[in-house]
């Protein structure tokens, strides 16, 4: 769910097209998906609502409470935020509607240096002060962290911050040729590799935070171990993982796909929840030409790929983004993320958490 399209830092690695504008989302749009989610949450499914793409703070506490309010009650909440407008009122809200936080910080001093203001000023500060808001009045968060030069340094700076601030889990992202961002990083799979490996190595030393990275490498593990084939890999369905813009519309398969277009398909969007409940539009997703392509690349990864059960075959915004194609198959993305944290696990041979 996309509230805003606006964000309050200009962070210098950021893919969103419209992080500029002022944009919010009408209560109409909520109310449509919030109505689709109260027939699934009645008829016994859990329901997750995840608040991204822009700074969702940015729309102001009172806007954003009206838009939790009117989702069902046993929704899960998680906001992805740059935690830099948290205080005592936001800190209200999260704990009246159970929300979970995921603060995005890249790590200690230096490490933050991309994240900054609109007038280009560190955002450092600004960040360690809404984390400190969370700590006082015991909110639990998760870290995500850009990392833009992995190696063991990096590794063992990255997990100390987040086990310091008292983080619950690690998420690690490498900077992404995607979006409005048309710059991948300049370090390699081996890189990559090292890095994973130490931060591994640094959570069998302290085990104080859970590393998101390692969970899905050892549900890869299980998958293994439990003998699922290439051939049943086939048809396990892809997650539509269903992104609604502040304007209704939907897109799939992922969030970075909103706002933009192909040169050929048009939109990468499958519907708009003014027009259709977004049931319907998810049943009807497939039909979609862009979307048919992008289950092809799914398809060629899951047959080809020995690192699809990491990564399931999909993120066909990265493929798109660096490759030009929905289609594809192995991107740097691909490489540096999941291919590297499953080599790094197997180079320091971490157990099971």
């Amino acid at each position: 769910m996309q509230p805003g399209t606006f964000c309050n830092l200009d962070c210098r690695y950021c893919y969103l097209p419209d992080r500029h504008d002022v944009r919010h989302m009408p209560p109409e749009v909520n109310e449509a998906v919030a109505d689709t989610a109260a027939k699934w949450s009645a008829a016994g499914h859990g329901v997750e609502a995840l608040w991204h793409l822009g700074e969702p703070l940015a729309v102001g506490v009172e806007r954003l409470d009206r838009l939790l309010s009117r989702w069902p009650r046993e929704t899960s909440h998680t906001i992805q935020t740059n935690g830099t407008l948290i205080n005592d009122a936001w800190c209200d809200l999260f704990q009246a509607h159970r929300v979970r936080l995921s603060v995005s910080s890249d790590g200690p001093g230096p490490m933050n240096a991309d994240r900054v203001t609109r007038s280009g000023r560190p955002a450092a500060s600004r960040i360690e002060a809404g984390l400190a808001a969370l700590r006082s009045r015991a909110i639990p968060f998760d870290l995500l962290s850009v990392v833009r030069v992995p190696d063991a340094r990096t590794a063992g700076a990255v997990y100390s911050y987040a086990r310091d601030i008292g983080a619950v889990s690690l998420g690690i992202l490498p900077e992404e040729k995607k979006g409005a961002h048309g710059r991948s990083a300049a370090a390699s799979k081996e890189d990559w590799t090292e890095f994973f490996s130490a931060l591994y190595t640094e959570w069998q030393r302290d085990p104080a935070v859970r590393l998101r990275e390692l969970e899905s490498v050892m549900n890869c593990r299980d998958s293994i171990l439990a003998g699922v084939t290439y051939e049943q890999l086939q048809d396990i369905p892809v997650e539509p993982m269903p992104t609604v813009s502040h304007n209704g519309d939907v897109t799939v398969l992922s969030p970075d796909f909103s706002g933009h277009t192909h040169p050929e398909y048009g939109p990468f969007t499958v519907g708009n929840v003014l027009d259709d409940a977004l049931d319907s539009i998810l049943a009807r997703a497939h039909e979609r030409p862009w979307v048919r392509e992008a289950l092809t690349g799914v398809r060629n990864c899951r047959t080809a790929c020995r690192y699809a059960s990491v990564c399931g075959g999909n993120w066909p915004a990265n493929k798109y983004f660096e490759l030009g194609r929905l289609d594809a198959t192995e991107t740097a993305y691909c490489r540096n993320l999941h291919q590297a944290k499953m080599e790094g696990a197997l180079q320091c041979q971490t157990p099971s958490q």
